[in-house]
């Protein structure tokens, strides 16, 4: 949730926010009555309760004669204070009900707007020409047999797919060359749990406007993650970290499965809109004080990683009305696809400030001793995605396909993906 102190200090700065997010502004004096009522309730509550304990002391000197009477009137003060407390418990409920709809408050120069109005930062890279006509990545699938996805969907229902023989090895080369990127970054590798508890869901932000997307277990109670951003932003939940010699970094490897709820009719065919997939998740714990320069560094990592790839993309901005409730600026990267004419979305960064944190209760100490939350960031270093982009930038006239020099030694030398005779 956001900060409360931001909010009693400078409401107007979190109205502005919600506005540029195209969300509920009234919402924001909602909560700032909330906090009002939860305030004075506490205040009620606290001075009940040292009226008790200083007629406590009273009682206990009182002349055996007169306690009887004063005992009664402790009791009277007993239920009072218990009252008091429940009035101050809900009162505390409810303003973290409010508070918690309020949305991160976005960082200064993050375009107002929705899905449209993002701000293109740069493009990068050649755009592939062919002196033929280029084939989708679902014909190079077909004909390299690397994707199945008639039998995916024979097995599974739409939107699923198999990656057999080449492809198969293809993703695991990406995904293998990701995590060394990683490894040389300095980040911590966890292969994460996929099925997170409701208070982790929810504490990631992921249980808002975009709830229909994930798959629940009613019977377990339990979520389904769309990305390992959610089991590693719980790793430390409820814990003080120390981030005084730099941030805790993670690659959280994961099969994420998402129900792209609200997408039919959109990127139907092939792997580009699927319910499961791979993906290797950087997520860095780190103080808020540095939160955008470690934002910029995963942006790096990502665009060296499609470099290298012989990737053409582009960098967005991604307007306030896409964002998640958690980030407080968001970076996309998106490939160019050939077939498409058009850039779509590999992968993304998002600076999360201390939103997330303050849901689960991760804090650090600082200098003068007091904790406070700790700043989380997230972004995507390869998923399964990529290789729309990969087989087409890379292909030949013959449907077959060259192997970007950095995946070679993961794929035991192979420099081209030939069609099988």
């Amino acid at each position: 949730m956001i900060d409360p102190q931001l909010l009693r200090d400078d409401p107007d700065l979190v109205r502005r926010s919600q506005q540029a997010r195209q969300a509920s502004v009234e919402l924001v004096d909602d909560a700032i009555a909330a906090d009002a009522d939860r305030r004075a309730a506490i205040t009620a509550f606290e001075a009940l309760r040292a009226e008790q304990n200083a007629f406590g002391k009273t009682v206990a000197a009182a002349p055996k004669d007169e306690k009887a009477a004063l005992v009664a009137q402790a009791q009277q003060l007993a239920a009072d204070v218990k009252a008091a407390q429940a009035e101050a418990a809900e009162a505390e409920v409810r303003f973290e009900q409010v508070v918690g709809s309020i949305q991160n408050v976005i960082i200064d120069g993050v375009p107002a707007g929705g899905e449209d109005d993002f701000v293109t930062l740069r493009e990068v890279g050649e755009k592939p020409v062919f002196d033929f006509a280029p084939r989708d990545h679902v014909e190079l699938g077909e004909l390299l047999r690397a994707i199945d996805i008639e039998r995916g969907v024979k097995v599974s229902g739409s939107r699923f797919y198999f990656l057999t023989g080449v492809g198969a090895r293809l993703e695991l080369a990406l995904m293998n060359y990701a995590l060394d990127t990683a490894l040389d970054a300095g980040f911590t590798p966890l292969i994460t749990p996929t099925l997170v508890k409701p208070e982790i869901m929810r504490g990631t932000g992921f249980l808002g406007a975009h709830a229909d997307e994930i798959y629940y277990l009613a019977d377990d109670e339990l979520y389904l993650t769309g990305t390992s951003e959610v089991a590693l932003a719980g790793y430390h939940a409820d814990e003080i970290i120390d981030v005084s010699a730099g941030p805790l970094r993670y690659a959280g490897w994961s099969t994420c499965y998402r129900r792209e709820a609200g997408s039919y009719g959109r990127d139907t065919r092939g792997i580009i809109r699927v319910h499961q997939f791979q993906k290797l998740e950087m997520f860095s714990y780190i103080d808020p004080a540095d939160a955008e320069a470690e934002h910029e560094r995963l942006l790096a990592m990502q665009e060296g990683m499609l470099q290298s790839l012989g990737l053409a993309y582009r960098v967005i901005d991604t307007a306030a009305g896409d964002l998640g409730s958690s980030a407080a600026r968001k970076f996309d990267v998106e490939a160019w696809v050939p077939t498409q004419g058009a850039y779509r979305e590999l992968t993304s960064t998002s600076n999360c400030t201390t939103y997330q944190a303050r849901r689960l209760e991760t804090r650090h100490r600082g200098e003068s001793g007091k904790t406070s939350p700790v700043a989380t960031l997230n972004g995507t270093l390869a998923t399964t995605r990529w290789l729309v982009a990969l087989l087409e930038t890379h292909q030949q006239a013959d449907g077959s396909v060259v192997v970007p020099e950095v995946l070679r030694p993961y794929l035991r030398g192979l420099e081209t993906i030939e069609v099988p005779s």
